[in-house]
């Protein structure tokens, strides 16, 4: 007999903030933190709220991507993946409220494996579908653009 798996589960993160700047994140048993550069204060042991929403972008369309070309039978192989945001800080600056802070976003993602140009489009419109932080970032109002291309 299959295991259903649960549709709707609870995520879980716990933090120990020792600082204005810093936050000591607890995920299941992995830990990392997020902090300021020195600059702003911080002690620059880890990326900043705004580097980990983008680097959280990354890691999903890693790990939905390789999960949309099995599905697919395509073979994507690894990928490298660069992010550029455009992001609107003043908002963080407190100079005043804005209602998309990260205004566009493009990712290029490039794939080694032996699939075609075709078929890796074809892989970045399934991954769109399913990505819950690419999801995210467009329904915050996020230009968002990802381009899938053989390494």
């Amino acid at each position: 007999m299959a295991i259903r798996e649960k549709t709707s589960v609870k995520l879980k993160v716990s933090a120990s903030c020792p600082s204005h700047s810093r936050a000591d994140i607890t995920v299941r048993d992995v830990g990392f933190t997020i902090d300021e550069p020195a600059a702003r204060g911080g002690s620059n042991l880890g990326p900043t709220p705004t580097d980990t929403a983008l680097a959280a972008l990354v890691g999903c369309v890693n790990v939905i991507g390789h999960k949309c070309a099995e599905r697919m039978g395509i073979e994507i192989g690894h990928l490298e993946i660069d992010a550029v945001c455009d992001f609107d800080r003043r908002g963080v600056t407190l100079a005043e409220e804005i209602d998309v802070p990260f205004t566009a976003a493009t990712l290029t993602v490039r794939a080694d494996g032996p699939a075609s140009t075709e078929a890796l489009a074809r892989v970045g419109t399934e991954t769109e579908k399913y990505c819950p932080l690419s999801k995210l970032f467009r329904a915050a109002g996020t230009t968002l653009e990802v381009v899938w291309l053989k390494a």
